[in-house]
């Protein structure tokens, strides 16, 4: 076994180039009113990374050019296409008229495991909430399910930018089931 060079790693890898061209994970994010521009920072390399459809980023929630989520995403500003929406749910009205299922990441009285999202639940919109109060019961009202993580120990919850990280990336496992 040997490390692969950055050299290596990025000759297997999309280029900003041909990014149009890349078959990309049929989800689209909400980020509603996170505080923190070290998470948006990292929501935006996971996304990168899971190769979404796109990323709003609505409410209070920070957005580029600000240097601290500029920092953290390390260049992924530029890969995920994204956009700032005042109102997050412009964004699920608009999603849902075109067939879109919406989902919260969030612990509800019917939430299922992140794990059971079926194939023909995509494509969707996950909706990822504030680091303290998480989504908004008014968001909640226009899902169509929510999601939850387990927690085994004596936290309600996982940081934001963690939860979605295991979130996208277990839809991505099944999306990439299938094709």
């Amino acid at each position: 076994m040997k490390k692969l060079t950055h050299d290596e790693i990025a000759s297997n890898r999309s280029t900003l180039e041909n990014l149009h061209q890349v078959k990309k994970l049929p989800v689209s994010v909400i980020l509603d009113n996170i505080r923190s521009n070290y998470n948006v920072g990292s929501i935006f390399r996971t996304s990168d990374g899971a190769m979404i459809e796109k990323l709003y980023l609505c409410g209070y929630t920070p957005h580029p050019p600000k240097k601290e989520i500029l920092k953290t995403a390390l260049g992924s500003t530029d890969s995920v296409y994204w956009e700032y929406v005042k109102d997050p749910k412009e964004v699920v009205i608009k999603l849902k008229e075109n067939g879109v299922r919406i989902c919260a990441l969030e612990l509800t009285n019917k939430s299922k495991n992140y794990y059971e999202v079926l194939q023909n639940d995509l494509p969707l919109c996950l909706i990822v909430g504030n680091e303290i109060t998480g989504v908004s019961q008014e968001l909640i009202d226009l899902c169509d399910y929510s999601i939850e993580i387990p927690q085994y120990g004596i936290k309600q919850s996982l940081n934001v930018a963690v939860a979605y990280g295991i979130a996208i990336y277990e839809l991505r496992k099944i999306f990439d089931s299938i094709h």
